[in-house]
């Protein structure tokens, strides 16, 4: 399990270190930075899939995505005016994520100028990988200074003769069977917060079926993936559905290939089709393939599962995010104390209170920060230096 996320210089996250648990709750203002804590889960992803500089120039490039403010806020705290100073250190963005087994960290800047209108593309500057929550000399496994990559077993460490470009990381080497087994974790990370439910959303339309292990990320295969779970028979997905629905049957409708949701409900003549479905009931279906899912992955991310819903079904949502929790460990951006109060209760009902971890986020100065969090709360963490 992952137990630790640290981000420093990304947007409004100048220097973020936070506790993760099973199941993690971020919550807090719009503006707070909670969307951006949701992004930098996404580009430590991109780096297991070998595309950090690419998700990077999606965002903007890296001047986009940068900490905006002064490189310290000391002054501003003792009541003086925000205003800029002369940079000490290097134009830096870190990411990294502690866990139980292994950890890994990746510091990104600007390449030296040259003669090249490529002078602003992000260069991955450091990369360390490392067995255990914190980073020691001791638990180092691998370590990556520019094109420099350095690995060891249990022995002394050794220099690989392939240097690697700046834009791709040491993941994508896989030197080390633990460093093939980080890289395909972060690389399987699953992001929800696409799911549309408009009247021209893909979830609407049928499609060709095929067995799916896994929804889509904006939902468009959603009758397959609920048909897939059906034909499984490992999830309580009729359950679910009756919870949530008030005793509604779900099916999928097969038409010359193509695949549609047709959702039973009680004192209807007729099942209704994906179009016909309110945009809270679609939305929940969706969530209940994404969560039943038969293929999960160790992380899944999802911003916002409230939206659409009546407050009536946040219950059942709350049930099913506590029952995913058992096979995939689940960051929840929300805002929604309601919602949190139903995962609350489903995860103490067996037994599994210490399971969430609840962040709340607030803005000083611009900057994120996380509300009462002290020296003493923190969680360790260290960058080490370029």
């Amino acid at each position: 399990m992952y137990t630790t996320l640290a981000i420093h210089g990304y947007r409004s996250l100048r220097d973020v270190v936070v506790r993760l648990g099973r199941v993690t709750v971020v919550l807090g203002p719009n503006g707070a930075g909670k969307s951006n804590l949701y992004k930098a889960l996404r580009l430590l992803a991109a780096c297991g899939q070998g595309d950090v500089a690419g998700s990077l120039a999606r965002e903007g490039g890296l001047d986009s995505v940068l900490w905006a403010g002064p490189e310290s806020l000391a002054a501003a705290r003792r009541g003086h005016a925000v205003q800029g100073t002369l940079r000490r250190g290097p134009i830096s963005l870190k990411l990294g994520v502690g866990g139980d087994s292994l950890s890994y960290l990746v510091d990104l800047g600007l390449p030296v100028p040259g003669e090249t209108l490529f002078n602003r593309d992000p260069e991955i500057k450091r990369e360390a990988v490392w067995v255990g929550p914190i980073m020691r000399p001791a638990t180092l496994l691998a370590r990556r200074k520019r094109s420099q990559v350095d690995v060891r077993d249990d022995g002394p460490w050794q220099t690989l003769e392939d240097r690697l470009p700046t834009h791709a990381s040491l993941l994508s080497g896989a030197a080390l069977r633990e460093l093939r087994v980080l890289r395909d974790e972060l690389a399987s990370w699953r992001f929800y917060d696409a799911l549309r439910v408009d009247a021209g959303s893909p979830a609407r339309q049928p499609r060709v079926g095929t067995r799916t292990w896994a929804l889509d990320h904006d939902g468009s295969d959603l009758a397959a993936a609920l048909q897939t779970i059906i034909e499984r028979g490992r999830e309580p997905l009729a359950e679910a559905v009756a919870d949530a629905f008030d005793g509604a049957q779900l099916g999928v409708v097969n038409s010359d290939g193509l695949f549609d949701v047709a959702l039973q409900q009680p004192g209807m003549l007729r099942p209704l089709r994906s179009a016909e479905l309110s945009d809270g009931t679609l939305r929940h279906l969706m969530w209940l393939a994404a969560f039943l899912a038969p293929n999960r992955p160790p992380l899944m991310a999802v911003n916002e599962p409230e939206n659409s819903l009546h407050p009536g079904l946040l219950g059942p949502l709350g049930r099913l995010i506590a029952r995913a929790s058992t096979d995939t460990q689940l960051v929840v951006v929300t805002h929604s104390l309601a919602l949190v109060e139903h995962l609350r209760v489903a995860l103490a009902e067996h037994g599994r209170s210490d399971d969430l971890e609840v962040i709340e986020l607030a803005k000083n100065l611009g900057e994120t920060i996380v509300r009462d969090q002290g020296l003493l709360s923190r969680p360790p963490w260290e960058w080490g230096s370029r």
